[in-house]
This record gives structure tokens, sequence and C-alpha cells, in this order.
């Protein structure tokens, strides 16, 4: 479980494509607390670290199926990408975003960027099946960053990026065009399957 506050941001530093993806990961995480075994999010995925070490730097490994290039943005990472990361959330942790499974819905379309002062009004598009579950004021996880939607048209919505949240993660290097790992807020979910529900016929 996460919250979609990042924590770091890591660099991509070996890609080994087997059956699998096998990435290799610059942070500035004590690698010595990571046990193997334990999960980071990656750009909003869900990872399991398989080793780590120190030399020349920190670093930590994890691999990624097929099923989960699939349905992500992993498979466009390459040496020297720069990716969001943040550990689970343990016990007694402040919950600062909102609750983040790391388990990506979709992906969803940058279309349009402005900047609004110092900050940066940013519109996407989801895919259809999942527009539903957006709403205004409502949270997203984007790359795994915990943001507030303030608009929804259709499929499309809006987001604003402060200066600070550009400046600790990567949406400093957004473009539009680029395509992000989308998890929609499980509270959402939740709540249309039950209007959902109520709205069956009986019988």
């Amino acid at each position: 479980m996460f919250t979609g506050i990042i924590t770091d941001i890591g660099t991509v530093l070996e890609i080994e494509k087997r059956g699998d993806l096998r990435a290799r990961i610059a942070t500035v995480y004590d690698v010595d607390s990571i046990d193997t075994g334990a999960s980071i999010a990656c750009d909003g995925v869900c990872l399991t670290v398989i080793a780590t070490g120190s030399a020349p730097t920190a670093w930590f490994e994890v691999e990624i199926s097929a099923e989960t290039l699939g349905k992500t943005n992993l498979g466009t990472w390459a040496r020297g990408r720069q990716i969001n990361l943040e550990r689970a959330l343990r016990v007694g942790d402040e919950l600062g975003g909102h609750i983040v499974s790391g388990h990506v819905d979709g992906l969803a379309e940058i279309t349009a960027m402005q900047d609004e002062g110092d900050s940066t009004r940013v519109t996407l598009r989801a895919p259809d099946q999942l527009a539903k579950f957006i709403a205004p004021k409502g949270s997203v996880a984007l790359n795994g960053t915990s943001l507030t939607v303030n608009e929804v048209d259709g499929a499309s919505f809006g987001i604003n990026l402060i200066p600070h949240t550009q400046q600790v993660t990567t949406w400093g290097d957004a473009r539009v065009g680029d395509k992000v790992n989308l998890e929609i807020d499980t509270l959402a979910r939740y709540v249309a399957r039950l209007h959902e529900m109520e709205h069956q016929p009986n019988g």
C-alpha cells in the first residue's frame, strides 16, 4: 500500500530483457533497509525488489512481467530514464496523499499543458472505460503521484501541478503526448460499483 507521495526520483541504470524485463534502478534510499521481497512503487507500479547493492551508487533491481508491460508505460523504460519512487506504507506512517495500491488501471495521455502563474495546468485523456471513475475534486494517481482532479469533460480531466510537485517528481519533464500510468481512486471504484448494483433490476 502506498500514498502517492513521491520520496525519490530514481534513475534506470540497466535494462535486461529476458522473458520478463529486469531493471536496475539507482536510488537515494538506504538499500540496507530494503529487504529482498519488499515492494516499491516505480512510476506508480508496485514492483518487488529482487536484489540490492551499493556500488558505485545505491541501487535495487526489480522484475516486470509481460502483463505489467502491457498495461503500463514501463515498456518505454531505457537507461537514464528518471522515475518516481515510493516505498511501501508502514504502520504509523502519515497518509499525506490518498490510498494507492500500485496496481495501474490503464494509461492516460497528456493532451494539453498550460502555465498558470507558477503552476501548470495539465489536461489528460483517460481510457473510456475508466472515465466514469474520475470526478472533480477526487483523487487519481498519475505515474505514482497523488493528484487532485480539477475538472472533468467526458474522458478528459485536468490537474494542476504546483512548482513543488514538479521539482520533487518527474512531472517537471512532462510533455504533451506522454502516456502516464493511471490508477483510479479505490473509493471511487467501490462507489461506482454500489451505484450499479442499486440500479440493477431485481431478479
